[in-house]
């Protein structure tokens, strides 16, 4: 197979893996606001998205470009609407205008944390925070379009490029002898290149039978199996990275943030797994590799 991909936002935590994975299935033209890692493009030019969209004819448009600052969108709620409702509306009508599959990562902030069991793709979403209320917006505006487009809801990502949980964690460590991490929220962390290898897989077999798009549409649980809580994920980051500093649980009140997390988010991928044949492996397995990866780069790196 030898696609045309569209990437956009190639320089998140889910991008950079995404121009490696989806390197060896045909032609990637990855694409990022500063234009960094690769062509400048600014979501909320709606001219230049059509214009790049139309230029480069893809086969697959995948969007890993969002606002992901939780906090920060409680207060940017128009630049956090803009991109994570009306971009990933606008890049289904071009989808659907190109004969495009489009690709989209959405998030368990769309779901209020009130459940007892793990959330299925058709329970009801309600969110409790602006990032989660935009979020489900561009899930619904995406799906309004009837373009071809498989939507990965996923979790608590992290990865050795970006900002995130474990790299905040690895830094404090050196910097604190103790910190005091939130116990009472719980979800399943999830590492970046899991994401971009499972769209690999999906990318690739659709690749080969076009056809199934259509039939294959809609919304996918995509994250590591097992649970955790924030201080959970923070003493396994500690153990397999051997350094020095007690970690004390806390609860949400005791940690007053702008924007509501949900209590429980863990999210089911029992869909995924009947459709695609794809299990993500624990999340205590795939944090080892991920620290292990990074160990590997520093030393290669000097």
């Amino acid at each position: 197979m030898q696609a045309r991909m569209l990437l956009l936002g190639c320089d998140g935590q889910v991008g950079w893996e995404l121009q490696r994975t989806l390197a060896c299935l045909g032609e990637v033209t990855s694409t990022s606001l500063c234009g960094r890692y690769g062509l400048a493009l600014d979501l909320l030019d709606r001219d230049a998205v059509a214009s790049a969209v139309r230029r480069h004819r893809p086969d697959f448009i995948i969007n890993a470009a969002a606002h992901t600052a939780v906090d920060k969108a409680e207060s940017e709620i128009e630049l956090s609407a803009r991109l994570n409702a009306e971009a990933p509306g606008l890049l289904g009508s071009l989808a659907a205008e190109q004969g495009a599959t489009l690709i989209h990562y959405s998030t368990d902030f769309v779901f209020a944390g009130d459940a007892d069991r793990p959330y299925q793709e058709e329970d009801a979403a309600s969110p409790v925070s602006v990032y989660g209320q935009t979020k489900l917006e561009g899930e619904q505006r995406l799906l309004a379009t009837g373009a071809d487009t498989l939507i990965f809801r996923t979790s608590w990502v992290y990865g050795n490029h970006g900002h995130n949980f474990m790299n905040t964690m690895l830094r404090l460590f050196k910097e604190r002898d103790c910190l005091r991490v939130v116990d009472d929220q719980i979800g399943a962390p999830t590492w970046s290149r899991m994401i971009a290898e499972v769209t690999a897989q999906v990318v690739n077999r659709l690749g080969f039978a076009p056809s199934d798009s259509a039939h294959l549409r809609g919304i996918y649980h995509l994250t590591a199996g097992g649970e955790t809580s924030w201080c959970g994920f923070a003493q396994r980051i500690l153990e397999l990275s051997g350094e020095a500093c007690r970690i004390d649980p806390i609860l949400t009140r005791d940690y007053p943030t702008p924007a509501r997390r949900p209590a429980y988010s863990v999210l089911d991928n029992t869909k995924l797994n009947k459709t695609f044949g794809i299990k993500l492996p624990d999340w205590k397995l795939s944090l080892a590799q991920c620290l292990a990866d990074r160990l590997a780069r520093m030393k290669y790196l000097g």
